[in-house]
């Protein structure tokens, strides 16, 4: 199967780079062509708009920024459905507000395109060996007939029902990002206030039920101040202010993640945002006038 990428950030240059170590035949499009010369060097082909790899693919996942970002590549000037190509499959990866993915779904089945949502959990370390864990949604037989790639892309995989339900999922799963990387954060800036090494406390907390893959792994590097990125800290920014607009077109308040808001924006505007996410505790050190 022909496959296209659409996005060649740090996620989208990993899934790429996975495939085709696998032998698959891969297409990529970004809008800033300089992101894409590495993959074209270990084989990608490029193309020059997402019509273009409409035309001369299968299968088109996208790994944009937004919804907004979706919508230009899908709809916009030279986008996807301005292609013929009839038996085109678009499967989206973009971390986006179930309801704008249910529209964008009903807009490529207008044009006689069938979409899934294949939201992630993992970074570019996990997706260049293929062990992702990845939700999808929408129909169960474009998802039976894509099991086999999605499972090269991802170690697990879950179908999780129709429309939308992949996207909130993935919301709920970065919503606990959200909070444990300022959980540890806190704790570990009380104890250096004290005058404890806070590798203590890891040592403790990852004994216990309580401990977590950031526990047991990012935290480590958060005391040594080590941030190289996975995941940026501005990215899981936007993706809690998709949350919050979700939150309140569903009419529900979630009252910590609305503060994690504004401390998260906070640390964006004050520079820290090409840090991992977990570089949030250089904004927790910084209010509390910590150097170090």
């Amino acid at each position: 199967m022909k496959i296209g990428i659409i996005g060649i950030g740090m996620l989208g240059e990993a899934v790429v780079l996975n495939l085709l170590n696998l032998g698959y035949d891969v297409a990529v499009y970004n809008r800033t062509k300089e992101k894409m010369n590495n993959v074209e060097k270990k084989g990608a082909k490029v193309m020059d708009s997402p019509k273009i790899m409409a035309e001369n693919t299968e299968l088109i996942i996208i790994i944009v920024k937004d919804a907004i970002a979706v919508r230009e590549v899908s709809f916009g000037k030279n986008g996807i459905i301005e292609s013929k190509n009839k038996k085109l499959i678009v499967a989206d990866m973009s971390t986006i507000n179930s309801d704008e993915s249910k529209k964008i779904a009903d807009k490529f089945q207008q044009n006689h395109i069938t979409k899934l949502e294949i939201p992630v959990m993992g970074g570019p370390n996990v997706a260049i060996t293929g062990e992702l864990v990845m939700m999808i949604s929408g129909s169960k037989d474009t998802f039976n007939y894509l099991k086999p790639i999605f499972e090269k892309i991802a170690n697990k995989v879950f179908f999780v029902g129709e429309q939308g339900v992949a996207n909130s999922i993935k919301l709920a799963m970065n919503l606990q990002i959200t909070m444990l990387a300022l959980s540890l954060s806190e704790g570990i800036v009380l104890l250096k206030k004290s005058n404890i090494d806070p590798k203590i406390f890891l040592k403790v907390l990852n004994s216990t039920y309580f401990k977590t893959g950031m526990s047991e792994n990012k935290a480590f590097k958060m005391i040594e101040g080590n941030y190289d990125a996975t995941f940026t800290l501005a990215n899981l920014r936007k993706d809690i202010t998709t949350m919050t607009n979700a939150s309140k077109e569903l009419g529900i308040e979630l009252p910590m993640m609305s503060k994690a808001e504004e401390i998260y924006k906070n640390a964006v505007n004050s520079g820290l945002g090409s840090l991992d996410y977990t570089g949030i505790i250089e904004y927790i050190k910084k209010i509390n006038n910590m150097k170090n």
